[in-house]
Order: structure tokens, then C-alpha cells, then sequence
């Protein structure tokens, strides 16, 4: 019988932390560790490759040192007849003392591939524990949720009307970027939008950010080597320290240019102003000017009542 879980032990390391001076880890990497920790566990359930299909629910407790010692736990929630829904859990210590506490948690589904790249039937996972009935039934009782974030997100368009601040980077796909099955990480397609959502609200506040929560992160499209990738965030609203961000991927093939890119991915992701010692600053107010930023802003709302609409379960206990 396959194993239902991964766990990943390492230390964090200078090369984590994303900004000159800072003593922590940045977003983006953790959640490359909570997709590597998830592809191992999705694999090693279903015995064939798998491709990231969502993130969602990640919340980031508190920074990461560096230096500190890394557990990310990996554990399968729920299975459906392709896919595989895996509750994830950061924790990190001194090294010195040795006492884990949380940093982050979320959820991630995986959709195991057979050999033609089509979605292919998994085992079927049965909780037995009361701590996994309740995984479990958190898993279900997203299920709504997502899919009416999702349908709203789908339906929003970003144009040039706009004033909202926004910040735009491109580059091509290097091989270090890839997994074995020659696709992007999933984990690293969230560290792209993690840096370029940092470097917008940065600009923005004029204060360091971090990341606090981020939803509704679903992958349309594959991206290869040589792929050009086109990432954007744009501020949606803002509160007395926060910034609520949506950030799109795109790909394509270079000779094509921006004609040819295709949406890889979307996201809604939250930051927070930050100083020294992290406690939240207060940030510039946004008001919206044009239509397309007011019908944003509102839609970033929305995308709060839905959460606080369904109020779903924690996915671990604390």
C-alpha cells in the first residue's frame, strides 16, 4: 500500500530570502517547498507523474528565519477518481532547541497523468483516524467555496484602464525551472507571482511587505523551457496595512511575443506592510478612479464575503 503522506526535512537557507538585509524567508519559496513536498506525496499515492491543478487557503502564519530547521508535512486529505487534495503543514525551529511550530499551512490538488499526458484514475484514500475524517471534511466542505471563487475570478478582465498600481516582469523559462516531466513547477510558477506581487506593494507602501494569505490560485496552462513568461499584479484594494493583489501568469512561445501568451495561472494574494520586528505599518489608501478599478475593488470584496460566506473548517488542528 502506497504512503499517504511526505515529510521534508531541511534547513533555510541565504539563497531563501528574497531581499538584501532581510533575516527571513520569502513566501514565494516556502510555497516552492509545499509544491515539492505535494508533488512527492501525489506521486507516491497515485505511482504517476502529476501536475499542480490548485492552491488554495495558504496562510502564512509568520516569517521563516534563516537558518532555522524546516519540516513541511504532506498528507493526503481527500481523493477523487484523477485528483488528490493534500493538506500541507510548514513548520521550522532553532536549531538549537528544537521545538516546531507552525508557520503556514494550505491545501494543494494534484491530478495524477498517465503516459499520453491525460488524467488517470488514483487509489481511493479512506481516513480512519479522527484527525484525518477531519481533513477530510474540510477538504469536502471546500469544495463550493473554490468553485465560486474560481467562477468569479474567471470572469474579471484587467485592461489598460486603469490607475491601480501594477507592475509587470518578463523572462523566458530556464531548465532549472522545469520538473522531470519537462513542465514548470507548480512552486515555481508561485514564486514568480510571490516576487512580483512583493516588488509592487513594496513600491506602493514604501515599506517592506510579506505575504499573508493567498487563494484562488488555479493552473489553466503548462509551461515548458523557452516558454516566455509574462507575470502581473496589480493592486486591488487596500486596508489600514494590507493590500489585497491579483497576479496573472502568462506563456507563449517568444517568436510570437505578448500575441501569442496564453493565461497560465491567477491568484488573489494578501500583503502586509511590515517593519523590522514585522509588526504591520500603515500604507498609502488606494480609491479606485475608473470603472474597471471600481468593478475590481468590488470583486476583491466579494471574494472576502464568499470566504466569510462559507466559513469552511480549519484543515489541521491547532
Amino acid at each position: 500500500m502506497p504512503s499517504p503522506s511526505v515529510t521534508l526535512r531541511f534547513l533555510a537557507s541565504p539563497h531563501d530570502v528574497l531581499m538584501a538585509g532581510s533575516s527571513s524567508v520569502h513566501g514565494g519559496r516556502v510555497l516552492q517547498w509545499v509544491d515539492k513536498a505535494s508533488y512527492a506525496c501525489a506521486v507516491g499515492w497515485s505511482s504517476h507523474y502529476c501536475v499542480t491543478a490548485y492552491f488554495g487557503h495558504i496562510h502564512f502564519d509568520r516569517p521563516i528565519p534563516n537558518g532555522h530547521m524546516v519540516e513541511v508535512r504532506a498528507k493526503i486529505a481527500y481523493t477523487g477518481r484523477t485528483s488528490m487534495h493534500i493538506v500541507n503543514e510548514v513548520l521550522s525551529a532553532d536549531p538549537r532547541d528544537g521545538e516546531f511550530t507552525r508557520a503556514a499551512d494550505c491545501m494543494v490538488i494534484f491530478v495524477a497523468m498517465d503516459e499520453n499526458r491525460k488524467p488517470t484514475k488514483v487509489p481511493q484514500w479512506e481516513p480512519t483516524t479522527e484527525e484525518e475524517i477531519q481533513a477530510r471534511d474540510a477538504a469536502l466542505a471546500r469544495f463550493d467555496l473554490r468553485r465560486d471563487i474560481e467562477a468569479s475570478m474567471r470572469t474579471q478582465t484587467y485592461t489598460a484602464d486603469s490607475s491601480a498600481p501594477e507592475l509587470v516582469t518578463r523572462f523566458l523559462a530556464k531548465p532549472s525551472d522545469v520538473n522531470w516531466g519537462g513542465k514548470v513547477h507548480g512552486g515555481t510558477a508561485m514564486e514568480w507571482i510571490d516576487e512580483c506581487a512583493t516588488a509592487c506593494t513594496m513600491n506602493w507602501s514604501g515599506r517592506n511587505t510579506i505575504a499573508v494569505y493567498a487563494g484562488g490560485i488555479r493552473f489553466y496552462k503548462p509551461m515548458s523551457i523557452g516558454d516566455l513568461i509574462e507575470v502581473r499584479a496589480r493592486l486591488l484594494r487596500t486596508g489600514t496595512t494590507s493590500m489585497h493583489m491579483s497576479v496573472h501568469v502568462y506563456t507563449g512561445e517568444p517568436r510570437k511575443g505578448r500575441d501569442g501568451l496564453a493565461k497560465a495561472l491567477h491568484s488573489s494574494m494578501t500583503y502586509v506592510a511590515v517593519d523590522d520586528e514585522f509588526t504591520p505599518q500603515p500604507i498609502p489608501h488606494f480609491t479606485p478612479a475608473t470603472d474597471e478599478d471600481k468593478r475590481l475593488h468590488a470583486h476583491s470584496l466579494y471574494l472576502q464575503e464568499l470566504r466569510d460566506k462559507y466559513a469552511p473548517p480549519p484543515l489541521l488542528r491547532n
